[in-house]
């Protein structure tokens, strides 16, 4: 998505998120508008109920995180709708969006790393690691981590590493 659409749906839905919350306007007029816009200006898409409402979401999401903002804009809006709805702190939110921007992931693969848990992953394995390599290059830090996603072999929820290693 370009820049350009991303900027008219925040000020679009910026808007109307400003009017809601003072309570000039109910509910409703959100599905007005979008019936206003299909029927006026035909030709741009995306504008539904429903995509207001994501974009609002959206919006609340991240109009208070000047930080994450550009960011945003500079992945798909799939990406980002897996993104803001399946996490659940800012700190998440914003290593998703870096490193799918880094990355390249598409929406199937960053679906997959979140439900992995790549978040909780990275940050245990920084944690373990001395302060002096901390203070390091980010990717040196990354470097002396070695995860492994089993999924594939549907082990038990409870199941200890020591189990499986070879003897």
């Amino acid at each position: 998505m370009d820049y350009k659409l991303y900027t008219l749906y925040w000020n679009v839905v910026a808007y109307i998120s400003q009017k809601i919350e003072v309570s000039e306007w109910g509910q409703s007029v959100v599905k007005e508008i979008s019936e206003f816009i299909i029927k006026t200006e035909p030709e741009i898409r995306g504008f539904s109920d429903k995509n207001l409402w994501r974009m609002k979401q959206f919006y609340e999401t991240y109009k208070d995180s000047p930080k994450l903002s550009p960011t945003v804009r500079e992945i798909s809006w799939s990406h980002n709708m897996v993104i803001f709805s399946r996490c659940k702190t800012p700190e998440e939110q914003e290593f998703y969006l870096k490193i799918t921007k880094q990355e390249g992931y598409s929406k199937r693969e960053l679906e997959r790393q979140i439900y992995a848990s790549l978040f909780e992953r990275t940050m245990v394995g920084q944690s373990t690691l001395s302060p002096a390599l901390r203070e390091m290059d980010s990717e040196l830090v990354n470097t002396f981590k070695d995860t492994y996603v089993f999924d594939f072999l549907n082990l038990p929820d409870i199941h200890s590493e020591n189990d499986y290693r070879k003897v």
